[in-house]
Order: C-alpha cells, then sequence, then structure tokens
C-alpha cells in the first residue's frame, strides 16, 4: 500500500473547510490539516500575485489521489488548483494504518 501527502492552496477558510470536511466524510482522505496564513508569491497571466492563502495537508492512499483530485476540482474556485502530491516514504506503521482503515469504504 502506497500512502500520499498532498497538497492543496485555498483562498478562505470557507473554501478549506469544505473541501476537508468533504474528502473526510467521503473516505477520500483520512485526515486534512488546514494551515491559516500562507502567503504564495507567483505569476499568473503574467502578473506577479501576492496573495494570503491556506494550505490543505491531506494524508491518504495513493490510489485515491484522481477521487481527490476530481473533488478538489469540483469545489475549488481557482480555475488552476495547486493539487500536488508526494509519495510518503516511511512513516509510523500504527499511522499509516489508520490511514489505510479510515479511508475504507462502507459496504
Amino acid at each position: 500500500m502506497m500512502f500520499q501527502v498532498i497538497l492543496c492552496t485555498c483562498p478562505s477558510r470557507d473554501v478549506a473547510s469544505l473541501i476537508a470536511k468533504t474528502l473526510v466524510t467521503k473516505k477520500l482522505a483520512a485526515c486534512v490539516n488546514i494551515i491559516p496564513n500562507v502567503t504564495s508569491v507567483y505569476t499568473w497571466e503574467d502578473e506577479l500575485q501576492f496573495d494570503d492563502e491556506l494550505q490543505l495537508v491531506i494524508k491518504a492512499t495513493s490510489d485515491l489521489f484522481s477521487g481527490i483530485s476530481a473533488k478538489i476540482h469540483e469545489l475549488h474556485p481557482y480555475e488552476t488548483p495547486e493539487i500536488i502530491a508526494m509519495n510518503i516514504q516511511q512513516g509510523d506503521d500504527n499511522y499509516l494504518h489508520w490511514i489505510n482503515e479510515s479511508t475504507k469504504s462502507v459496504l
């Protein structure tokens, strides 16, 4: 079983909370951290941007990435939201087991 941390920035607490709640209740993610007070500096449409955002840190199994990405696109107001995944190379066995169990669908 492969595990991932998926990052996604959000423009507001409401958007971040909606995405986090949806991912966890639909068992697409075991846990989503909402980190406030992130400043993103980037170029968009040839203009330098400085935006105050919130960072989502999403913990899930790698097989759920496409579902997570689709749900973020559905709920996120950005044309091109940040959705990047990093494989978890190592982790506490109990925590990884919890991620796996928390994302199993109920039959």
